[in-house]
């Protein structure tokens, strides 16, 4: 019995860990490189007859070369809203319309802007690392208070405890990946 409730604390940490990590990972994607990536504006919020709606639900996208991203509304309607809403996001991309589709055309960044991504991604980092700990910690707290009752043995709450800190640094070990790719993508000129 004992088991089965530290495996189900085990599982529920593990969960949160991922669903941390799959957002820092996220986060990271909507940083810009200098290469066209629909992740930068797809979820930009387009004012849609009164409502904000999530670009990715009205448009589609494509890259034709690695500069360049073409997003084709699926309504025509759209097309100024979609316009506007890139215009006053911070990402500094013009948008051009043809009255078919918008193109953004991605600018080689500076030296002094990649540096600044790599500051704002290792610190997309931290929160996700602190998710990971904010985790470990409720973890902590729900096998403590199984010791407390008396449902586990102070033996297992430390093998379990050693499992937890196990699984919290691969988690924390794969937001590291995830960063040190994302820094290399963004100083690669």
């Amino acid at each position: 019995m004992s088991d089965e409730l530290i495996q189900a604390v085990l599982e529920d940490a593990g969960e949160q860990m991922d669903k941390a990590v799959a957002h820092a990972r996220h986060e990271f994607a909507g940083v810009r490189t200098g290469r066209a990536n629909p992740g930068l504006v797809e979820k930009l919020p387009v004012d849609y007859y009164g409502a904000s709606t999530p670009l990715q639900q009205l448009a589609s996208f494509s890259i034709p070369d690695a500069r360049m991203l073409v997003i084709t509304p699926f309504d025509k309607g759209a097309m100024a809203g979609i316009e506007r809403a890139i215009q006053d996001s911070q990402l500094g991309l013009n948008p051009s319309n043809d009255g078919v589709a918008i193109r953004l055309a991605f600018p080689p960044l500076t030296e002094e802007r990649r540096k600044e991504y790599v500051r704002l991604v290792k610190s997309k980092a931290e929160d996700g690392r602190n998710a990971v700990r904010g985790a470990r910690r409720d973890a902590r707290k729900d096998l403590d208070a199984l010791e407390k009752d008396g449902d586990i043995s102070s033996d297992d709450l430390h093998r379990a405890e050693a499992d937890l800190d196990k699984l919290t640094k691969r988690q924390e070990a794969a937001i590291d990946d995830a960063l040190d790719a994302k820094t290399v993508e963004l100083l690669e000129g």
